[in-house]
């Protein structure tokens, strides 16, 4: 949606070919950093009291704060918060209000694609095709395109799960305005304010190892307990507030990054190109940003000069594949450092997280300056096309 908008924006009449029949609001949690909250304005969502704003700091299970991510104050006021909580239904709602209703096509599963240099065929399943100057494969961590671009590859399993929920309950324990995030030796435990359609609340989760091939627990509240106990309030108090409906569990998997994402007239797009671990609380930011990011170096480009496509894709390459495998590579880093470390050396880790600047360095300072430079390279907005 975020791609489709933004190509819209830049003057170009894109389509979503959506295999679903719907486009309904799903999912569960959600947390936005600044970069992707200005991508959406800029793009014609409407982000006004879209979600809580929440300063963040990370912290062992007695509450030593090991880094506070230093989000600079002039960007903290005009974003709205340095980090927002939010229902991920309640984006979705945002962002399919402001799609055009030509946009959307539903029923419409690409099961072939084929380059012919100056157009892509695409085949669907039920027989049909459709032609288009360009595609974008935004179609998830199992994408058609990105295989048919650079072949099959395995998932790559972190060996961890998160179950998570919401509450609008007054929860008198947890700090409003903030994201905690805390980590005793084995399990992530965090929450953070959320604001949705006019209420105020609170999400929180709980991430730890687990057999990805295991079955599925029937009942996740006792889980969520149990990788909670070390934390005590406010998350049990949370986890105990939450009705079963607003709780959800996912395994994390992600894709070793890809070195190139564009051929031809295709490219990639969000978690086709860069599936990532929720430990880079930055997936749906990533995705969001390529799409802005695309559209505006395709904003001044007519799409049936092959080379200037081709250039543009290039462009998008080299812009954008550092900046996400740098995430995607850090959140994979971090699941192993902190929950799968051996025994033996989680107290010495411990040590130095509590008494070394190192996660200050690295998550207080350098992904603030991540967000800082992203906000810089997206100007003031994209050029529409000029005929």
């Amino acid at each position: 949606m975020a791609t489709a908008l933004a190509l819209r924006a830049a003057g170009h009449p894109a389509i979503i070919l959506e295999r679903y029949r719907e486009a309904r609001p799903a999912g569960n949690i959600l947390n936005l950093w600044p970069p992707a909250i200005k991508a959406l304005g800029l793009i014609g969502v409407d982000v006004e009291d879209l979600g809580a704003p929440c300063k963040s700091v990370f912290c062992n299970t007695s509450g030593k704060v090991r880094a506070d991510v230093a989000i600079p104050d002039e960007v903290v006021r005009q974003y709205g918060g340095g980090f927002i909580g939010l229902l991920r239904p309640d984006l979705y709602r945002r962002m399919i209000a402001a799609i055009a209703p030509q946009t959307l096509h539903f029923n419409q599963e690409v099961v072939a694609v084929e380059d012919l240099g100056d157009e892509v065929v695409l085949t669907l399943k039920d027989g049909s095709s459709r032609k288009t100057p360009l595609l974008v494969g935004a179609d998830g961590i199992d994408s058609m395109v990105r295989a048919h671009l650079w072949g099959e590859s395995p998932k790559r399993e972190h060996k961890l799960h998160i179950i998570g929920g919401y509450t609008f309950d007054p929860v008198a324990s947890a700090e409003r305005g903030k994201c905690i995030v805390a980590h005793s030796r084995t399990v992530q435990g965090a929450y953070t304010s959320i604001r949705s359609q006019g209420r105020d609340g609170l999400q929180w989760w709980v991430l730890g190892a687990c057999d990805p091939h295991a079955p599925a627990p029937a009942d996740l509240r006792p889980i969520a307990r149990q990788l909670a106990a070390d934390f005590g309030s406010p998350l049990l108090d949370l986890i105990a507030a939450t009705p079963d409906a607003q709780m959800q569990r996912w395994i994390i998997r992600d894709r070793v990054p890809l070195k190139k994402w564009s051929k031809g007239r295709i490219t990639l797009a969000g978690d086709a190109a860069h599936a990532t671990s929720p430990y880079a609380a930055y997936g749906a930011g990533m995705s969001i940003g390529d799409g802005y990011f695309l559209a505006q170096l395709l904003a001044d480009v007519a799409l049936s000069d092959t080379q200037a496509v081709a250039h543009a894709l290039e462009r998008y390459d080299a812009m954008r594949i550092p900046h996400t495998t740098m995430q995607v590579q850090q959140a994979y880093v971090l699941g192993k450092l902190f929950h799968h470390a051996p025994a033996a050396l989680r107290p010495l880790r411990d040590f130095v997280l509590d008494h070394t600047p190192l996660l200050q360095k690295q998550i207080g300072e350098r992904s603030p300056g991540e967000i800082v430079a992203q906000l810089r390279a997206m100007g003031d907005g994209i050029r529409p096309l000029v005929a």
